[in-house]
């Protein structure tokens, strides 16, 4: 046998441990000499073993079991079982990777355990009773995104938005947004560029799905100042539904039966200040906006705004105007 095809016989003992076997499923010198015809080649015992051993030098977890159903498999993985499971949830649950390319992924996340705990990830895929983007290009955006961040450079990009129609549409009338990106986020299963935006001189977030035809400029990224104490956190915390507003501190009078949610909402660092009764009170910086009057409004009168006098206001006369559209 040739040099060529005795590394070549080595490396298909590797691929069908890692592909066949696990703690459960272990497979005998005979079993793998079988499992090598499928590649027109053979190997006695001895041969087998001699590979078996190159390959644990050579770093691969082999386990030896002994007793009557005895044989090698593959210990340790790069990635465990519980592992992936928690990939291919995260793959399933994120908006912005199409239904192809999810599929894509958890084949390859597959790829990396063995074929008997393959079949328990794909019993647990459910892609299709979820909302995904049609937006292939999305791999790109990030791509590009992350090549300017690392080259400190502005990027252009056109941002769109959905019409009646279901499309998406250039906004400005297809005029490119320039501004030089600091950080990617991913919220409520959607994926967010945050960046200085100079015309506006503030930080923005703009949904990566929604953002064509991204290119890389030569212009040095601006914003340094403004990113150098940013907290993603406390942004994502008073930045309801990724949508803006201004910042405001306000208080919220909550029954206590949410206390949850205010928890889940804006940290467990926020202050409660119980109250008599069945309520409490907490002071949160909030993006005071149409969405925050919404989330507030969702909470069915188990959250009312305390304070401060102006947000008040906004918000009764947000409710009036949702109410003299039922007149």
């Amino acid at each position: 046998m040739s040099v060529s095809s005795v590394k070549l016989r080595t490396l298909y003992i590797m691929r069908i441990l890692l592909e066949k076997t696990d703690e459960r499923h272990t497979m005998s010198a005979a079993d793998i000499g079988k499992a090598l015809e499928e590649y027109q080649m053979s190997a006695d015992r001895k041969t087998i073993y001699s590979d078996i051993e190159t390959l644990a030098q050579f770093g691969l977890d082999i386990v030896q079991a002994r007793g009557t159903n005895g044989g090698y498999y593959i210990g340790a993985r790069e990635f465990e079982l519980p592992e992936l499971k928690l990939l291919v949830d995260a793959v399933q649950a994120s908006k912005f990777i199409s239904r192809k390319k999810s599929e894509e992924l958890i084949k390859k996340l597959e790829g990396l355990a063995s074929e008997h705990d393959a079949r328990q990830l794909q019993r647990n895929v459910f892609i299709y009773n979820r909302p995904k983007t049609g937006n292939e290009t999305i791999y790109y955006n990030i791509d590009h995104i992350h090549t300017a961040i690392l080259n400190n450079r502005q990027i252009q990009y056109k941002y769109a938005e959905w019409t009646v129609e279901k499309k998406l549409r250039p906004k400005r009338g297809g005029a490119f947004y320039t501004v030089s990106p600091w950080s990617l986020t991913w919220d409520d299963a959607n994926y967010y560029l945050i960046a200085y935006d100079k015309e506006a001189d503030s930080i923005r977030h703009y949904r990566v799905d929604k953002m064509q035809q991204i290119c890389v400029t030569d212009k040095e990224r601006l914003g340094e100042c403004q990113f150098r104490d940013f907290d993603l956190g406390k942004f994502a915390k008073k930045t309801f539904s990724m949508f803006g507003g201004y910042d405001e501190e306000v208080t919220l009078e909550c029954d206590n039966e949410i206390v949850g949610v205010i928890l889940d909402r804006f940290g467990k660092d926020v202050t409660i200040i119980p109250e008599q009764g069945r309520g409490f009170r907490v002071k949160v910086l909030a993006a005071v906006s149409p969405q925050f009057f919404g989330w507030v409004t969702g909470m069915g009168g188990k959250i009312r705004i305390a304070a401060p006098g102006q947000v008040r206001k906004a918000y009764r006369e947000y409710l009036q105007q949702i109410i003299e559209g039922y007149s």
